[in-house]
């Protein structure tokens, strides 16, 4: 996902706040919001063992093993393109996905549902 996907999903978030942006079937916005639910989970999920390839060993005691040990660190953490930079990413375009269901929902029923689903919740911890 490139910074410009993110940025996008930013901007639609915005609208969604604005007022600009909604679904207008409360059934849709409702599986969506679900749907990002379960993919944030799955993405933390992604993100432990992102974290858990950065012990990397086992390849000998040769230069290059220690060269080997240093590049799929950097893939694992650290990097712009590494993998849990790109993990992170995705739950922040998740997130702002979810809180442009959860807007549609409130302009649909006048219901606040912001405090309520677990995608909320899951998120909160990640900052």
């Amino acid at each position: 996902m490139s910074g410009d996907d993110v940025a996008q999903w930013r901007k639609f978030a915005d609208q969604a706040r604005s007022g600009e942006l909604y679904l207008e079937d409360e059934q849709a916005a409702r599986a969506c919001m679900t749907a990002c639910d379960e993919r944030i989970t799955a993405l933390e999920d992604m993100l432990v063992y992102a974290q858990r390839a950065q012990n990397v060993s086992g390849f000998g005691d040769f230069h290059m093993a220690d060269d080997l040990v240093k590049m799929f660190k950097t893939q694992a953490s650290g990097e712009n393109n590494s993998i849990d930079t790109i993990i992170r990413e995705h739950i922040e375009v998740v997130k702002d996905m979810g809180h442009i269901m959860a807007l549609s929902i409130k302009r649909i029923t006048g219901q606040d549902v912001t405090n309520s689903v677990n995608f909320n919740t899951n998120t909160a911890a990640m900052g």
